[in-house]
């Protein structure tokens, strides 16, 4: 049976482990990015209305204003939209869902293994603190590498003005984009599996060190002791 001062650290770190399921999976579900252009009817220079395209990783929606003449508004399908543009833009947002995805999975796998070592003692095994940190550890890097994709999907391939553009017979430009929650949500989930396998480290380096403390050679024993 672990010891206390174990099921507290590893409960800790199942904790910290959960908190970053339920952060990525509301991040998933909301929008991650906002765009808006100035807009103009073909073969004009007034530029009096407006396009704003909000999107998640799956929807989103869309608003015009005087764009080019009247104003609406729309849900909008975001793979749907990106299939029909196609190339680096539907690759790359597809590349970041299945890595968030993967993220997740490793998520899973380290609340799995934390909650295995606070009933079990199995140090020697992937099932220990070294698959902690493997899981944990993967997780952060996948949601990191996500968010330098989804950065250049935004604001290289530019796909909100594309978007926009595919669904209008108008004249966009003036880009003006603003990253949303959707994104910024993986900056504390990326910091949670860090503070997971923290927790854990922590714990291995205390009882690593209270070890060395019991097994110090006799030398240093008082002399008294050492005559026996």
């Amino acid at each position: 049976m672990p010891s206390t001062e174990k099921i507290m650290y590893f409960l800790a770190s199942a904790f910290f482990s959960t908190g970053g399921v339920a952060i990525l999976g509301y991040g998933l579900s909301t929008d991650w990015a906002h765009t808006t252009m100035s807009c103009a009817p073909l073969g004009s220079s007034d530029f009096n209305g407006s396009s704003t395209i909000q999107m998640g990783l799956f929807n989103g929606s869309e608003e015009k204003v005087s764009c080019p003449r009247f104003s609406s508004e729309e849900a909008v399908k975001v793979f749907e939209r990106l299939e029909k543009i196609g190339g680096a833009a539907i690759a790359l947002q597809g590349l970041v869902v299945g890595l968030l995805v993967l993220a997740l999975v490793g998520s899973a796998g380290s609340i799995l293994i934390t909650l295995y070592n606070s009933i079990s003692n199995p140090y020697e095994t992937y099932m220990g603190p070294i698959g902690l940190f493997v899981c944990s550890g993967l997780s952060a890097s996948l949601a990191f590498l996500a968010l330098v994709l989804y950065l250049i999907n935004v604001f290289v391939v530019k796909i909100g003005q594309r978007m926009a553009t595919l669904s209008s017979d108008a004249i966009l430009q003036d880009e003006d984009v603003h990253l949303l929650l959707g994104f910024y949500l993986l900056l504390p989930y990326i910091g949670v599996n860090l503070l997971a396998i923290l927790l854990v480290y922590l714990y291995q380096h205390a009882a690593y060190t209270q070890r060395k403390e019991k097994e110090k050679p006799t030398e240093d024993a008082p002399k008294d002791i050492m005559m026996f």
